[in-house]
Parts: structure tokens; C-alpha cells; sequence
């Protein structure tokens, strides 16, 4: 079944898979948007799971994104191959984007899952319910255990996090900075390997 989906992503263009990603982040908005309405009292109750009362998130976003940035760097360095190749999807999404475009694209996919996973179902149904979703959404990885825990792993890092800050932005810089780094690192192999076009 992965291997299928990963021939169906291989058969892609360029063009369709940013198609694809865009898709996706514009359904999770819609998710969140139908069921935050059911969800929240009001929308200030949203809007209170963001704050800027004090520049904690910076220091907490910053600091869970440099944790997770340098045990990924690490696990990649040291783990067989064959454990954390996810079959170039990521190399895929990001490697042809420019870097103005891959500081757009990663805050958006941020801000979209955050707000879905963090923002309204880690609110009213649990850490571990929100962590278990958004494991199975990367269902991509399943085939891949070293990769599927990782995910996992972020995935509860992120919801204790918010748990702690009770600030959406915190997650949201948190998951975006991880995202960034990886995407122009991705780009920057591709530059570096001569392939760019």
C-alpha cells in the first residue's frame, strides 16, 4: 500500500504535488474552521489560545525546535539508510522551491496543522488523542518505524509544549523552525548536488 503511494506521489509533478500540498493545508483550515464552530463557545475562546502577554514562546518555541532539529540531524547521521528514507517525498515537496518560497510554504503548513491539531482537537480532546491523529495523518511513514516514531515523538513533544506555554504560537514557531530548517536543508543538498535547474 506505502510502496503504491509512493509511486502514485513519484508520478506527480512538480506542479501537482505543491498543488497537493496546498490542498491539503487549505482542508486542514477547513477542518479546524468546522470544527471550531462546534468546538468553541465563541471566538474569543479561540483567539485566547493565542497570546502575547510575555515572549515566553520565543524562548520555548525556539528551544523545542533546537531539541528536535538536533536529535532528527543526529538519528539521520547515525541510523541506516534504509530506516529513515521516506522514498524522496520530502526531497520531492521541497528541493526545486525557492527559499522565499519554502519560508511561505513551511509557515503555512505550520500554522494549518497546529491550529487543527493543537489549537482545536488537543483543546477539548487530549494530548494523546491530538498526538495518535496526527501520527496516523503522516501515515506516510507507517511503512517506516524509525520515522513513524519520530513523528509520534515531535508530535507529543509539540502537545506537552502547548500543554505547558497554553500559547498556539509557541507550537506554531516550534513546528514551523523544524520544518524550515529541514526544507532548506533539503534545498541546499539539491543546490549543492549540481541538480538545480
Amino acid at each position: 500500500m506505502f510502496k503504491k503511494q509512493n509511486e502514485l506521489i513519484n508520478q506527480l509533478t512538480d506542479k501537482q504535488i505543491v498543488q497537493n500540498l496546498y490542498f491539503t493545508q487549505f482542508l486542514l483550515i477547513c477542518v479546524s474552521i468546522i470544527f471550531g464552530f462546534f468546538l468553541f463557545d465563541h471566538i474569543q475562546e479561540f483567539l485566547g489560545l493565542f497570546h502575547f502577554r510575555d515572549f515566553d514562546f520565543i524562548l520555548y518555541g525556539v528551544g523545542t525546535a533546537l531539541l528536535v532539529i538536533i536529535v532528527d540531524f543526529s538519528i539521520f547521521k547515525l541510523a541506516p539508510q534504509d530506516l529513515v528514507d521516506d522514498g524522496g517525498i520530502n526531497e520531492k515537496i521541497f528541493e526545486k522551491r525557492s527559499i522565499p518560497h519554502i519560508f511561505f510554504l513551511t509557515a503555512v503548513i505550520a500554522v494549518s496543522e497546529e491550529i487543527l491539531f493543537r489549537g482545536v482537537i488537543q483543546t477539548h480532546f487530549g494530548l494523546w488523542v491530538a498526538s495518535i491523529i496526527f501520527a496516523i495523518l503522516h501515515f506516510r511513514y507507517l511503512s517506516k518505524w524509525l520515522l513513524f516514531l519520530m513523528v509520534i515523538s515531535i508530535s507529543i513533544l509539540l502537545g506537552y509544549v502547548y500543554e505547558l506555554t497554553a500559547n498556539l504560537f509557541t507550537t506554531i514557531l516550534a513546528h514551523y523552525l523544524i520544518d524550515l530548517v529541514f526544507a532548506i536543508q533539503i534545498r541546499w543538498q539539491y543546490v549543492r548536488g549540481g541538480k538545480n535547474k
